[in-house]
């Protein structure tokens, strides 16, 4: 006879476990596969509704996955706005439907050797956030034991990956919050933000095969990126909004932002129990290393070549090209080739030349950004 009382396995225990995202998927993937064994990939892709893009989060795959570092807009896809706008899942048994779709990604799938597609809606507070995709080699295998099945694990995935991105989301109100606090105004505009991060998952896309990046640290540096500068809350009026050219007292005190910044983030992680956050790491390493130069001419420490991390570089790279492109009270907005004639000269011993590459590889996605993200009044 069974004791009264006893302990047992939680058999998905692992979702509780200081572990990375992707590590938590390929274990809800066994998971799955318990139940479903004809699932053979699970897929998140994220949703920007700035810019409409759907991009490429994490997966877990049978072999080679179909689609790394892909974006698309959801205007484009008829079928998943309509699973948006009506709130419920798509099944498709078959996706050899889709083999004259003009869409690269069923392209792609059906390239893999795909045969059917369970695509759930994911969202937060009833704001859409992206999609869980089940995909299976086998046709037919969505039966309705089965997909109720995949919404149970869909529904948990969801929540941990939204659970994930808002503690990121939760810092980054935070510092917005400490910012208007402090009622600082520095030359940082919110849409200097917002181009400059996109220009770092341009930059960083083109280099992840070079790099080893995959779509998780993409999404990541993309997210992280906007705070490269908070340490200038800590740095006073006088300097910080300063007009003319800053002495080398002042601007020694300016360069105190970047180890400022440092600071600040180490205390709002500890404060809202973040020290677990995934790649928290590289948001350390972009506040305080964004600045440093190849030659070891830039600051706080000095580093040199390989010794910056790569997400400092790519920062690097974006920050100063946004910088150069946008007006400021004190100059006018660069064109493009002159700006990038400029990142040119410093490249390989300030800057990265991958990361300059990248960019200028990539000039009409940066002129997208920069028209859906024009300057606004204050910049």
């Amino acid at each position: 006879m069974q004791n009264a009382i006893y302990l047992r396995d939680d058999s998905l225990g692992f979702l509780n476990e200081n572990k990375p995202l992707a590590d938590k998927l390929a274990a809800l993937h066994q998971a799955v596969a318990a139940h479903c064994q004809s699932i053979h990939r699970i897929a998140v892709a994220l949703y920007d509704d700035k810019t409409d893009l759907l991009r490429t989060f994490i997966y877990s795959s049978e072999g080679d996955t179909p689609l790394r570092h892909y974006s698309a807009q959801l205007a484009d896809s008829a079928t998943l706005r309509q699973i948006v706008e009506q709130g419920k899942p798509r099944v498709v048994n078959d996706l050899a439907i889709f083999a004259d779709s003009p869409h690269e990604h069923s392209r792609r799938l059906l390239a893999h050797g795909f045969g059917a597609s369970y695509t759930m809606p994911m969202y937060q507070s009833g704001v859409f956030r992206g999609f869980v995709f089940f995909n299976s080699h086998e046709r037919g295998v969505l039966t309705e034991d089965v997909l109720h099945q995949l919404d149970l694990f869909g529904h948990l995935l969801s929540l941990t990956v939204i659970h994930e991105l808002q503690k990121m989301q939760n810092l980054a109100d935070a510092i917005v919050t400490a910012r208007d606090i402090t009622r600082h105004r520095d030359n940082e505009t919110g849409s200097h933000l917002d181009r400059m991060s996109r220009y770092t998952r341009i930059i960083a896309v083109h280099l992840a095969d070079k790099y080893g990046l995959d779509d998780s640290f993409i999404e990541h540096i993309f997210m992280f990126a906007p705070l490269h500068d908070i340490g200038k809350i800590a740095i006073p009026d006088n300097i910080l909004l300063k007009q003319a050219k800053l002495s080398a007292d002042e601007f020694d005190v300016m360069k105190t932002h970047t180890s400022k910044g440092l600071e600040l983030i180490e205390t709002m992680l500890e404060n809202f129990k973040l020290h677990d956050l995934e790649h928290g790491g590289m948001l350390r390493n972009i506040t305080e290393l964004h600045h440093e130069a190849l030659n070891g001419s830039g600051y706080p420490r000095g580093l040199k070549g390989e010794d910056i991390p790569i997400e400092a570089r790519i920062v690097a790279v974006a920050d100063i090209f946004d910088a150069l492109t946008s007006r400021r009270p004190y100059k006018e907005a660069w064109n493009n080739a002159d700006a990038l004639e400029a990142l040119q000269c410093m490249s390989g011993h300030i800057l990265d030349s991958d990361c300059v590459d990248a960019l200028a590889r990539n000039l009409g996605q940066v002129e997208r950004i920069q028209a859906e993200f024009k300057e606004d009044t204050l910049g």
